[in-house]
């Protein structure tokens, strides 16, 4: 029997730019969570005393500011050397040879595969061959699999190569190629880098995306780690596992507010999702974007009073427990009760200010000068606030505020709210 690790894309020292713009971000969490997976890497490696463990590429995020990362990585492949496990690491786009000027020598257990050509590798002591190749360059828009040699007889045969296949929403192209082209190389398992979320794209052979050892921002939510791969005696696979490295786990909490009426409604089912989102982590810490949904007749307030209605969410999540969940932001996309035909039928003026509001578009750096006009009747210090938040990459969703508040105020003034 063989045991192997498949893993990619670890970004270590990942900067994680903007955090500093989210008060309350657990900045040196987030920003030391790609190491701590990575120990997480090591420590199942030995625990599960694997033949070897693959790293498609991607291990770095660029070039290093100094070589503590370079360091810190040197001393991890050791912790395996002394345990017995080689290591195979080809370089993707983010280290690629052209990006990192700084280099360290690595323990002897570490191979890294030439970026000129694909190689052949075999595992000492096992009837396996690794073919792979890293990128020169940070670009890399030729399809590298046509390179790699046709399977070794008699081996068990493993691809590693970092590529966007035929492509992925949200990752750049590179190297790409088919599952025709993989296929027929004859391989029993291709284990890929660059896509971040984990797939299996084929089992016939077994061609598989591992995804990032740990999310990064609200794009990558969901369980991030590796695959553990076991290929029986007749070297075919026997069975491939997900296993979760990540040590924050980033969430979409959807929160149906349909029907609620009072502040303490809304507040109880947050709470409730969020409870169970911090029970499915298993411990980690959980960073969230909550997305308020549903018809509410607090739709306006939820725009209106934002400030408050973030203090109240943040004060529910730190009643889960301390640092166990961070509210990354909450997106408002309710939507009011009442029925906005008969508003418009109203008077003539309701009518314009609605078919205003449904055909203003923002423009950079400010709110359209009807949206202005009508700012007039808000206290000074929301419009203002208003105003200036629009200034920002925010201003969008500052005119899906302005839109919510205007709205109530018709629907609730000045005639009644269906």
């Amino acid at each position: 029997m063989i045991r192997f690790i498949h893993a990619a894309d670890a970004h270590l020292d990942s900067p994680l730019k903007g955090l500093e713009a989210h008060e309350g971000a657990p900045v040196d969490v987030l920003r030391g969570a790609t190491r701590q997976a990575f120990d997480n890497l090591v420590q199942l490696a030995m625990d599960m005393r694997v033949d070897f463990l693959l790293l498609a590429g991607d291990l770095y995020d660029g070039d290093w500011k100094d070589y503590g990362t370079g360091l810190f990585f040197r001393a991890r492949m050791a912790r395996l050397r002394e345990a017995g496990i080689p290591v195979y690491l080809i370089a993707g786009n983010h280290d690629a040879a052209s990006v990192i000027s700084r280099k360290l020598s690595l323990p002897e257990n570490v191979h890294v595969f030439s970026t000129r050509t694909a190689e052949s590798v075999e595992v000492p002591g096992r009837p396996v061959v690794i073919h792979g190749r890293g990128f020169p360059h940070r670009a890399v828009p030729e399809n590298l699999a046509r390179d790699y040699p046709a399977a070794v007889p008699g081996r068990f045969n493993v691809g590693l190569l970092h590529t966007s296949l035929t492509g992925r929403a949200g990752h750049d192209t590179y190297a790409p190629c088919s599952e025709a082209d993989l296929r027929q190389k004859g391989y029993g398992y291709w284990a890929l880098g660059h896509i971040h979320q984990p797939e299996v794209v084929s089992r016939d052979p077994w061609i598989v995306l591992a995804g990032n050892i740990q999310g990064r921002d609200i794009r990558e939510t969901g369980p991030r780690g590796c695959c553990l791969v076991t290929v029986s005696d007749l070297m075919e696979v026997e069975s491939v596992e997900r296993r979760e490295l990540d040590v924050v786990r980033w969430r979409m909490l959807e929160i149906d507010l349909a029907g609620a009426s009072q502040p303490p409604e809304v507040l109880s089912r947050a709470s409730r999702v969020m409870a169970g989102a911090v029970a499915e982590a298993e411990g980690r810490r959980v960073a969230a974007r909550l997305v308020l949904k549903g018809a509410t007749s607090l739709h306006g307030s939820l725009h209106r009073d934002s400030h408050r209605w973030k203090a109240e969410l943040l004060g529910r999540a730190q009643e889960l427990g301390e640092d166990v969940l961070w509210i990354e932001r909450i997106q408002v996309g309710t939507s009011p009760v009442y029925d906005l035909e008969p508003l418009a039928e109203r008077d003539a003026l309701t009518r314009i200010v609605l078919e205003t509001l449904k055909e203003a578009v923002l423009e950079p750096g400010a709110l359209p000068v009807d949206i202005q006009d009508m700012l007039g009747v808000l206290p000074g210090e929301v419009r203002s606030d208003i105003e200036g938040q629009c200034q920002g990459a925010e201003g969008a969703a500052i005119l899906e505020d302005v839109r919510a508040i205007i709205l109530e105020g018709l629907g609730t003034k000045g005639g009644t709210a269906s």
